[in-house]
């Protein structure tokens, strides 16, 4: 089994790797929620209950092909900082993090795959891909649900179709989402109006984290609400064609903004390269909005190739946890803003001065937006 230290020194393949539409869309994930019947649900049992369900499924998962060489752990063994690490990197919820006996994570070596045991639901499994690839997260995930519906008694109705602890996961059980980059929507004002159309027609619209989270660096996630009464396909296909909407909505929004304010588009990248390059205190909020303006620029071709993925480990690696693991000791907020502040310099030495204008920059005569450099 592979080691937590091994897992931290390596980022997850879907933030290195692009996909379709990669320069809105990071990633794509599709949720499944399973339980065991004739067992009581984690909101209800008892710790030796949660022990018993993680004895059962346990095994189950780590003979999965795709669990060769895995992360497998039980929370109780893991401290609170390696758990938000683990948060910071979308493979555990935050209620998940909050727990411990009885409690597990288990993840593929690159991170595609990251299954919870004892969260809200006895399994609470998850894929990642990079880019709009929500077909191809839910057959990997459906996949691997149908090698262990065979060897796992699931809870399940005839007419109500999976049982969940909360009724918003009936039916299919599945959550699927995307997370999407939209920085001239937010600039233009027009993010609000978006989200609320996206509201009316049944999709949630949340922050980085999920519920109850901000939508730090312009990045939101949408994903369907309903499960029950829809085949987990009728739900991919409508949420695949409300992405790529809200795609052409930024692109559009991108032009909008080269055409009539450029200087203000300028402006935005070239200040946060500035500080990102210059800091020596930068809280996380503040170094995420950056970055946000960064990866704009990136899409824009104002940096060389390959900057998106460099920005999106950075996402990540200039978390609180990931700061602390790095540091190997507890850091107050000032030193944690230090410490930020120093990666960034350093992760970011080699990166030119954004080209604005020249080959590669914003064309702001023709006011036409390049194609996103290929970062594979």
């Amino acid at each position: 089994m592979m080691r937590f230290t091994t897992l931290l020194k390596h980022p997850a393949e879907w933030m290195q790797t692009a996909g379709p539409h990669s320069d809105i869309v990071m990633t794509s994930r599709v949720r499944l929620a399973r339980n065991l019947r004739g067992h009581p649900f984690p909101g209800w049992s008892k710790k030796d209950d949660r022990l018993d369900v993680l004895g059962i499924i346990r095994p189950h998962l780590e003979e999965l092909d795709e669990m060769s060489d895995a992360f497998s752990q039980q929370l109780a063994d893991l401290t609170s900082i390696q758990k938000q690490v683990l948060v910071e990197r979308h493979l555990i919820s935050r209620e998940h993090a909050a727990k411990s006996d009885g409690c597990a994570a288990v993840m593929d070596r690159q991170q595609f795959i990251s299954i919870m045991v004892n969260e809200e639901d006895h399994l609470r499994m998850q894929a990642i891909q990079p880019g709009l690839n929500l077909t191809e997260a839910y057959r990997q995930l459906d996949d691997l649900d149908s090698r262990l519906d065979s060897k796992l008694d699931y809870a399940f109705d005839r007419r109500l179709g999976y049982l969940t602890a909360c009724p918003t996961n009936l039916g299919t059980g599945m959550r699927a989402s995307a997370m999407v980059h939209l920085p001239a929507l937010v600039l233009s004002e027009q993010i609000n109006p978006v989200i609320q159309a996206v509201n009316k027609i049944g999709l949630a619209v949340r922050g980085l984290y999920g519920e109850g989270t901000e939508a730090l660096a312009n990045l939101f996630q949408v994903s369907n609400q309903n499960t029950l009464g829809e085949r987990e396909e009728e739900i991919i296909a409508r949420l695949q064609k409300v992405i790529e909407q809200i795609i052409e909505h930024e692109r559009n929004a991108r032009l909008k903004l080269i055409e009539e304010k450029p200087s203000m588009v300028h402006d935005q990248i070239g200040r946060s390269y500035a500080v990102l390059r210059h800091a020596h205190l930068i809280a996380s909020k503040e170094s995420l909005n950056l970055l946000s303006m960064l990866r704009l620029g990136a899409d824009l071709g104002c940096f060389p190739s390959g900057t998106r993925s460099l920005i999106d480990v950075l996402f990540t690696e200039i978390q609180p946890a990931h700061l602390q693991i790095a540091a190997g000791e507890k850091l107050d907020p000032q030193e944690r803003d230090a410490m930020r502040a120093e990666i960034l310099r350093t992760r970011l030495k080699s990166l030119p001065e954004p080209d604005m204008v020249n080959k590669g920059g914003i064309p702001v005569e023709d006011g036409k937006i390049p194609n996103p450099p290929d970062d594979e």
